[in-house]
């Protein structure tokens, strides 16, 4: 039976063996890994999926900003990574916690969502979409299709050109 819980609430080093094993040990030089750094995960809008009490899966949300050239900043929340155990993919368990992070972010967010993701699939089930994000820019590299956003809980998207990086 799949459970989906808060991430607090597991032990953090069994969450990097996860993330380890989904992404690789080099994980930390990718763009996502840089803008996040030093940062505490959005407690409300990260879970776990355990199945029997094992943990297959988590999602976690990381406070961001979209910084424009004249130094406006408009808060963000970056979703991911979304891992799941290579073992058990293709098991819905990352969907269930995509769509779990929604419901949460629907009364929860301060602020509306982007991620790096494939715009097939994210915008498929999730409504995430790159047709706001064409001027904003990340400090690494990335492509440009691969930026995603949705507004969420009455936040909207940033206008124009920024750099998405921490709070």
């Amino acid at each position: 039976m799949v459970e989906l819980l808060p991430l607090s609430g597991i032990e953090p080093l069994a969450v990097e063996h996860l993330l380890d094993a989904a992404f690789g040990a080099d994980r930390f030089g990718r763009t996502a890994y840089r803008i996040r750094a030093g940062m505490d995960a959005v407690p409300a809008l990260s879970f776990a999926a355990l199945d029997d009490g094992i943990l297959v899966g988590t999602i976690q949300c990381w406070p961001v900003a979209h910084r424009a050239a004249d130094g406006t900043a408009t808060p963000l929340v970056m979703v991911g990574p979304v891992a799941v155990r290579p073992d058990v993919q293709r098991g819905g368990y990352g969907r269930a916690l995509m769509a779990h992070m929604l419901e949460a972010a629907a009364t929860m967010a301060d602020s509306a969502l982007v991620m790096i993701g494939d715009p097939e699939y994210y915008g498929r089930f999730f409504g995430f979409a790159a047709d706001a994000t064409g001027a904003w820019d990340l400090p690494g590299p990335y492509e440009k299709h691969r930026l995603l956003a949705r507004a969420v809980n009455g936040h909207g998207l940033p206008v124009g050109a920024g750099m998405i990086g921490p709070r």
